[in-house]
């Protein structure tokens, strides 16, 4: 048994999937139109649609189809850079599918929100994205600890956070 799980574990190693499990659960009491507005971007994973980008913003717009558009912007080096996406509702409220190039969408699960909707932890369907946004550029220290503590009971490796140049 020990050698077909290191098999597997192997396997997915060379073909990318995660073998690491995270509770990527979404919050239950979730209100779209106070999620909406202009977010900044506190913290993230390091993935290659951000490397190096700072000054990062999200706002949120619902349309009048009932979907979310999505305009993510910050700077690259000294040049603006934006990207504009959407986002679909799902069943489940706190859990949207966003495209940035359609038809691929991805899991946008929002996990943690405070009751102001003042900060989030976001996640994905896989253990390889995590974001950490708030209204406002800073965060306190309190606040700060209380989401990475939420994040690693989570299972999520806080070390891998890239704290953003605001």
């Amino acid at each position: 048994m020990k050698k077909r799980n290191h098999f597997s574990e192997l396997l997915c190693r060379l073909v990318g999937c995660s073998t690491k499990t995270v509770d990527n659960s979404v919050v239950t009491d979730f209100d779209l139109n106070r999620f909406l507005g202009d977010w900044h971007e506190i913290a993230r994973f390091d993935h290659r649609f951000e490397r190096g980008m700072k000054q990062t913003r999200a706002t949120y717009t619902l349309r009048d189809d009932n979907k979310v558009d999505v305009l993510n912007s910050g700077m690259k080096g000294s040049k603006h850079s934006q990207a504009k996406g959407v986002a679909r509702l799902t069943d489940t409220p706190a859990h949207l599918r966003v495209s940035f190039w359609r038809p691929f969408y991805s899991d946008y699960r929002i996990m943690l929100i405070d009751k102001d909707y003042q900060y989030a932890l976001i996640g994905s369907g896989s253990d390889k994205y995590l974001w950490i946004l708030a209204r406002t550029p800073q965060i306190s220290d309190e606040i700060k600890l209380q989401i990475l503590t939420e994040a690693q009971r989570r299972g999520y490796d806080t070390d891998k956070l890239i704290w953003v140049t605001q």
